[in-house]
């Protein structure tokens, strides 16, 4: 990395660290945005950047702040309890964050999509630290090793609910923030996507919630679809139908083989995964019922 991608990155860090970002969901209602935003001023805070947006989606109201709190009067981290008055109020789901997340990685054989979060990771595009990478392959260990972050293979070997509570203490112990399935071709169990609800994204190689499953380029070919696509998700105990955040698609015609399809689909299963990656770390996103509500 050259030493302005590095001070750049260090900038971006230390911005970072002074900024509060605020989620909000409830019902809609007059004055929400009064009393959010004088409770900021009045704290000394200085709003960066506001989104808002009534959807009609049971008449609620969503919300997402980045706060500078450089001069605010009171510690960062006295902030949500502060907050807390003005959520009673207004019967507030809300989320507090000013810290930059654990992210831990789940990966195959399957190399590509890992390659492409490394790399924006080290430029940072993506804005996290990647304590680990754990595999059930030992296949990629030196991809890791030459990003300098640590490769873990737990071998599933007949038992996965012991491989999972492997990786589940390995987790709990580097205090993981959140997890990316980075073509980790293994089904979850509803007791690993309990400790992470809403916390583990994954990238389907199909435009959900067609092409379920197993091999969805073959089925595609085999429809004879005219559009493939590539969905990033969070993970749910019911297979590939957790709440999308995000999805992209590139034509496709007669002349193109399965294996096309393959080819075309790694780069779009890149594009959405580092999306909904970077949307995530930058808590841009709020889970509303089955879905996503994902600020810019």
């Amino acid at each position: 990395m050259t030493l302005l991608l590095r001070l750049a990155k260090i900038t971006k860090m230390d911005k970072a660290e002074n900024t509060i970002k605020l989620l909000i969901s409830c019902p809609d209602k007059k004055g929400i945005v009064f009393e959010v935003t004088k409770f900021i001023s009045e704290l000394g805070g200085n709003i960066i950047d506001s989104q808002q947006n009534s959807l009609g989606l049971d008449s609620q109201f969503f919300m997402r702040l980045d706060i500078d709190a450089t001069e605010l009067s009171i510690p960062k981290e006295d902030f949500e309890n502060k907050f807390s008055t003005i959520a009673e109020k207004f019967s507030m789901d809300y989320k507090v964050s000013f810290a930059r997340k654990k992210m831990a990685i789940l990966v195959s054989k399957y190399d590509h999509c890992l390659y492409d979060i490394l790399q924006k990771h080290r430029y940072g595009d993506i804005d996290v630290e990647i304590p680990v990478i754990i595999s059930n392959h030992p296949d990629l260990e030196h991809v890791a090793k030459s990003f300098g972050i640590d490769f873990i293979h737990y071998g599933i070997n007949g038992d996965k609910p012991a491989q999972e509570q492997k990786i589940l203490d390995k987790f709990a112990e580097l205090k993981i923030d959140f997890v990316v399935m980075a073509r980790y071709m293994q089904i979850l169990t509803g007791n690993f996507i309990n400790h992470y609800p809403y916390k583990i994204i994954n990238v389907h190689h199909g435009f959900l919630p067609s092409f379920k499953g197993a091999n969805p380029y073959k089925q595609a070919y085999q429809k004879g679809v005219k559009m493939i696509g590539a969905t990033a998700h969070y993970a749910t105990e019911d297979l590939d139908m957790g709440p999308i955040i995000s999805q992209d698609v590139s034509p496709v015609s007669y002349k193109n083989s399965v294996e096309d399809y393959v080819a075309i689909g790694r780069d779009i299963e890149e594009l959405v995964f580092a999306k909904a990656i970077k949307a995530h770390a930058d808590d841009k996103i709020i889970v509303h019922e089955s879905r996503t509500i994902v600020f810019d």
